[in-house]
């Protein structure tokens, strides 16, 4: 009646324990080929060919990365952009000590509560 049945393509594992495989350990060539996507296994030269492909791709990305921290550190230096604000959890619940403190010039972090931190004028700027 017009069906189709797909040839089963079966693998031979090098590694016989299924539950020692992880997700991403078969490459992506074989992959397609076991599921049907290609017709022809994968040669050897294509999958040399794709990873090399991809190891350049790593390294552009790493490149880029690498870029962008050097231009963020350079901005911050020249006081461009600001600094990250490094927040301090303190009083948390699952501290060994929980205290409430008072207010304090650098913001603090408390569960799923965030106080920035405070401003209080200096000494005496009135002028005479």
């Amino acid at each position: 009646s017009g069906q189709t049945i797909r040839a089963k393509r079966i693998v031979e594992a090098t590694n016989p324990k299924e539950y020692e495989y992880q997700e991403g350990s078969i490459p992506s060539e074989w992959d397609a080929w076991i599921r049907g996507r290609k017709k022809e296994p994968p040669t050897i030269e294509e999958l040399l060919k794709n990873e090399r492909y991809r190891d350049d791709i790593k390294a552009r990305a790493k490149e880029v990365a690498d870029r962008e921290m050097a231009l963020r550190v350079e901005e911050q230096e020249e006081g461009l952009v600001a600094r990250p604000a490094q927040v301090q959890i303190k009083g948390h619940a699952s501290a060994r000590r929980f205290e409430l403190t008072g207010p304090s010039e650098d913001p603090t972090s408390t569960a799923n509560t965030f106080e920035p931190g405070s401003w209080k004028p200096s000494g005496d700027n009135t002028k005479s």
